[in-house]
């Protein structure tokens, strides 16, 4: 295990806790954190990840496969891309492993298996029918059930529905960057740590309406959700501005809004601007 702050980190298996305690961390990020672990204090450039962690056989989006990845890690290190204590933005090249690690040396435990005493002639002659009878019953519950038996599943508590971000500057060249900024943040609410609260829909065709089309009531009984998320992209000379909002659809009362002023619109600042998103959002449904 490799030791960093209060988080221990198994580079071999993707295995992340706290304090002794699990944190969930899916394959791809724990490889990606894996990486920079392995070179910590060093730079490892965004084509350097992209080979290790995707190869040059795998044709995907890679820009916003490595934004979630990290966006995902800063998330379960409790990290930030504006005061980092682990995973350290370089612009315009990738990212640096930042805090000390140290290596520590788990035992294995051998547990030797006790002895089964065997039965007498007596205990062996209920034992055998017992258990015939209880793998009938089993048999008997699927037989009549039609299905295999499995546990329920949890039902998220939430649905809400992410509108292509609007694109307010006036420059069609920022259009993919408003897209790019809601289909982040539909990615970030689709994370295991907010599955169990949220459901989250971002392609339907009705989300496409345009803006002064857009009806949140028809768009609410249209794909069943509860909860509208909105942004609006804006630009004041260098400096630009994303609007975030979310409405309850039935009333299109808003529930929460904030302003976003960046520098600059890049791929690691979407990545945050939607993480930061993500996360109002979530907390301001659970707190209700």
């Amino acid at each position: 295990m490799i030791r960093f702050g209060r988080f221990s980190f198994r580079p071999e298996d993707g295995e992340l806790r706290r304090d002794g305690s699990a944190v969930k961390l899916q394959p791809q990020p724990a490889k990606v954190l894996a990486a920079l672990v392995e070179r910590a204090g060093e730079t490892v450039t965004r084509d350097e990840l992209r080979q290790r962690i995707w190869g040059t056989e795998t044709f995907v989006d890679f820009e916003r496969g490595l934004n979630f990845c990290i966006s995902q890690i800063r998330f379960a290190l409790g990290d930030s891309a504006d005061r980092p204590q682990f995973v350290e933005t370089v612009p315009r090249r990738g990212y640096r492993f930042i805090a000390p690690i140290a290596l520590e040396q788990v035992e294995a435990s051998v547990v030797e298996p006790s002895p089964v005493p065997e039965a007498s002639p007596g205990e062996r002659s209920w034992r055998l029918p017992f258990a015939a009878a209880a793998v009938l019953v089993v048999v008997l519950g699927v037989l009549v059930a039609g299905r295999p038996w499995s546990m329920p599943r949890s039902v998220p508590a939430y649905r809400i529905a992410v509108v292509p971000f609007d694109n307010e500057t006036g420059d069609p060249a920022f259009d993919r960057v408003a897209l790019g900024l809601s289909d982040t943040t539909v990615a970030r609410l689709s994370v295991p740590q907010f599955i169990p609260h949220v459901a989250v829909i971002g392609n339907a065709a009705i989300l496409r309406t345009p803006r002064q089309s857009r009806d949140l009531k028809a768009l609410s009984a249209a794909l069943g959700v509860d909860y509208v998320v909105l942004g609006q992209l804006k630009r004041d000379g260098e400096k630009m501005r994303l609007v975030a909002h979310l409405i309850r659809a039935r009333d299109e009362v808003h529930l929460w809004a904030s302003t976003f002023d960046r520098q600059s619109i890049g791929l690691d600042v979407q990545a945050d601007l939607a993480d930061r998103i993500a996360h109002s959002v979530v907390a301001q449904l659970t707190a209700r």
